[in-house]
């Protein structure tokens, strides 16, 4: 996944950003904000007071020159986050204590021009339409190599047989082929959601005290839509200090990726245990090269030398099962007062952030993880070979209804077999062609071993799982490229925001 602080934006004032370090920060912070959730924030809301000034001199309520100023001071790496945090007590939010320090960085003339007509709401508001379009952007490329990794499974194993598994039972035959299709229709909606979030739902927020931008006069309307091209985001039909539906659909945007990978990486844990062993995370060199410092190998366990654990399914998890809690949070918080919520909108940054940092992560793990992913299609054949035809039970029973006229006497015949192969270990053909009375009502019905042998044949049993296969390919395939870095084109089409 590309680096989020080097993209080169139009008006924004961000420095590139160091990797962010922390104990857990390399697994759930992984290809989201860089340089960590603190400093992606001050230099959103820098870059929120920024494009603000800029419009306000656009508007002729600054004068010439102070929109450059303010947007030259707005460099995050110049502020003390420590400082704006102990300030952010005071006030409940640090947007006053940042308005300030940023005013007292540029010259008398120039400061007219920062936090004019805004509440803090507004800053922090436009903010985080600001981080959650750069995560999304990122996240967006991490679903589309995801997707890329997963066409090229599915077309490479579109024939590769294995066991579908229901209930966590073996069920009926399938192909790893399908399996990654189903991966990849998953992984195409979901981005789809994404751009649209992008393009549509990432507005300014920019009301004022109370929603009237009263003290701007006749000028509001005029800067709010100035404010929305510099930063390339929606104007919106007014402002949504306490309507946080955009707040709530980015959410369920990234939460809907979210449950995208995470069935990925559940069903590649599933498949990787060692008692089915169909698929495994590629380790560099074949496990061959040798350990870093520390002796700690790719996959390794702390008390067993032998385990090869599945990494990155494992961290694409980690992070994937946190969200729904998170996007609940944020709709519980969607009830507001008036014209400023009490407690509920300062309760959505926290989840918010995590949302966008835990989704970003899972989204570059899974990149890792579908790029890299080796399939075992001689142990998927041994493991249905090892069923014995009981996975074809149901192909039988078809054909046994259409000669002995009732679904459900051929179901009961066919259920009766199973039960004896299973409990005397033996193949369902040898029981349904060797046990007298079977042998005899088959016969009587007119069916042969050959017609037997021909339903107990896994590849005669696929369906559409090929057409299907080729639906989900060229649904992929019509999809395009991704459009999640594309500027947004904004509520009002009269105003379409100036490019990002």
């Amino acid at each position: 996944m590309p680096d989020l602080g080097a993209q080169e934006v139009p008006g924004d004032t961000r420095a590139a950003a160091p990797p962010a370090t922390g104990l857990f920060n390399a697994i759930f912070g992984r290809g989201s904000l860089p340089g960590g959730a603190d400093a992606a924030w001050l230099q959103a809301l820098l870059d929120a007071e920024a494009g603000l000034a800029r419009a306000v001199e656009r508007a002729g309520l600054a004068p010439a020159g102070s929109g450059a100023a303010v947007t030259e001071a707005a460099r995050a790496a110049d502020f003390d986050v420590a400082r704006l945090g102990e300030l952010a007590v005071l006030t409940g939010n640090p947007v006053p204590g940042l308005a300030r320090e940023l005013a007292r960085r540029v010259a008398p003339s120039a400061a007219r021009a920062v936090h004019r007509g805004a509440t803090s709401q507004d800053i922090m508001d436009t903010a985080a339409m600001l981080l959650a379009g750069r995560v999304i952007d990122g996240v967006v490329a991490g679903l589309a190599r995801s997707a890329e990794a997963a066409a090229g499974l599915a077309q490479a194993h579109r024939g590769t047989i294995m066991i579908g598994r229901t209930l966590l039972q073996q069920a009926v035959p399938i192909t790893f082929g399908l399996v990654a299709a189903g991966w990849l229709a998953a992984l195409d909606e979901a981005r789809a959601g994404l751009v649209t979030v992008r393009a549509t739902r990432l507005a300014v927020q920019f009301g004022g005290a109370a929603g009237t931008l009263a003290s701007l006069g006749e000028d509001g309307s005029r800067v709010v839509a100035l404010f929305a091209e510099e930063l390339g985001l929606a104007v919106p039909v007014l402002p949504w200090h306490t309507d946080r539906l955009r707040v709530i659909d980015v959410g369920a945007a990234l939460a809907r990726a979210a449950a995208a990978l995470g069935k990925i990486a559940r069903d590649v844990s599933l498949l990787s245990q060692s008692e089915v062993g169909e698929v495994g995370e590629r380790v560099s060199g074949g496990g061959q090269t040798p350990a870093p410092p520390g002796g700690i190998r790719r996959g390794g366990s702390s008390a067993m030398p032998h385990k090869r654990n599945p990494v990155a399914a494992v961290s694409v998890l980690a992070c994937t099962r946190q969200v729904p809690g998170l996007l609940a949070t944020l709709v519980a918080n969607a009830e507001q007062e008036y014209q400023r919520a009490a407690g509920a909108w300062h309760a959505e940054w926290e989840p918010f952030t995590a949302l966008l940092r835990l989704t970003g992560a899972a989204s570059s793990w899974a990149a890792e993880l579908l790029t890299g992913l080796t399939v075992d299609g001689q142990r998927m054949a041994a493991n249905l070979a090892a069923t014995e035809g009981l996975p074809l039970a149901e192909h039988v029973a078809s054909l046994l209804a259409g000669v002995l006229g009732s679904a459900e006497e051929a179901h009961d015949l066919v259920a009766v077999a199973g039960e004896r192969a299973l409990s005397a270990g033996l193949p369902l053909r040898d029981v349904l062609l060797g046990v007298p009375e079977l042998a005899d009502r088959l016969a009587a019905a007119g069916v042969t071993p050959e017609q037997i042998e021909a339903a107990l044949e896994p590849t005669g049993y696929l369906g559409a799982a090929g057409a299907f296969i080729d639906a989900a390919l060229a649904a992929h395939e019509s999809a395009g490229p991704p459009g999640g870095s594309a500027g947004s084109r904004g509520d009002n089409p009269t105003h379409p925001p100036g490019g990002q």
